[in-house]
């Protein structure tokens, strides 16, 4: 039997021309897909792709599994969205992917209107580190919904099928302890900010990769010696004086033992909610709207209402 992911791996070679191209848009490694291809040329039991220069092309067979798992690909998500449509209730399952920190303070008071106001939906969630984890879940439909964040120092690059509904912008400020020799300052610079120890997310989420980037920019290496998940636990080492560290003013104001400068040049972070081009579900849709008005209710929070 022809597994249906690895055909959509396969599909999506033949939709934009080449692996490479395939690996940039699933988020994942040109290598990777390889390998999927290769199991699906073993349940197929013949040749789906061959060499072409430095690269490979489909075969005959390959170009002919390739269109039927586009077609039925198109044709799930059509029946998925008509059965999502029979009375333009919001039923049926919602799977929603969201990062550590939003979990908490957005998504679980979002699901509790969500459950007062449209009880026929039936959401799952799972937390993860940012756009890298959890996008290719979405656009493989594994997600219905994804909230991540956006850092004005490395805006995203997302996938032509994806649409970004953004939530709510925070300053992002340089938390140091407040016996820190830095502590007295009221704002500073980016470019002052030297030899010392950070805390940060993990690599590869999206807020390492933001801080690093950042620092990059100013010719600074940044010595990462603490890796914690979530900004509570980063702020628990920074308030006893181990390590600084870049995080958004939302996430960790009013921290015991921490002080939050203001940094130059201004960085902000955006969250928002990732969803699959097209008319979105009703379920969707009532998410979206329940994470809005979640937003506007938090003291400190500024609501991104744009598109």
């Amino acid at each position: 039997m022809l597994n249906w992911e690895r055909l959509r791996v396969l599909a999506a070679v033949a939709e934009h021309g080449s692996v490479a191209a395939a690996a940039a848009a699933l988020h994942v490694t040109g290598p990777a897909i390889t390998q999927q291809i290769r199991k699906l040329e073993r349940e197929a039991g013949t040749a789906l792709v061959e060499p072409e220069g430095r690269g490979m092309r489909l075969t005959t067979a390959g170009w002919i599994v390739a269109e039927a798992a586009g077609a039925a690909g198109g044709k799930i998500a059509a029946a998925e969205h008509a059965l999502s449509e029979l009375d333009g209730r919001a039923v049926g399952p919602l799977r929603i992917g969201a990062l550590h920190s939003s979990f908490r303070l957005l998504l679980a008071p979002a699901l509790h209107k969500l459950a007062l106001r449209h009880p026929d939906v039936l959401p799952s969630a799972r937390s993860g580190g940012g756009a890298i984890d959890m996008i290719p879940l979405l656009l493989s439909h594994d997600l219905d919904a994804v909230i991540i964040e956006n850092w004005s120092s490395l805006p995203m690059r997302m996938p032509p099928r994806v649409q970004l509904h953004p939530l709510v912008d925070h300053d992002v400020v340089l938390a140091v302890g407040s016996e820190h020799p830095l502590a007295s300052r009221e704002r500073i610079d980016l470019s002052d900010v030297r030899d010392q120890v950070w805390a940060a997310c993990p690599p590869g989420t999206d807020h390492h990769e933001a801080q690093l980037h950042i620092m990059r920019r100013h010719d600074i290496e940044v010595d990462v010696r603490f890796v914690a998940d979530d900004f509570p636990t980063q702020m628990t080492i920074v308030a006893g004086g181990l390590a600084v560290s870049l995080a958004p003013r939302a996430a960790v104001e009013s921290f015991p033992g921490v002080r939050l400068i203001p940094v130059s040049p201004t960085v902000t972070r955006t969250i928002a909610v990732a969803i699959r081009g097209g008319p979105p579900s009703p379920a969707v849709e009532a998410l979206v709207v329940a994470l809005r008005e979640v937003v506007r209710v938090i003291p400190g929070q500024t609501p991104a209402d744009r598109m």
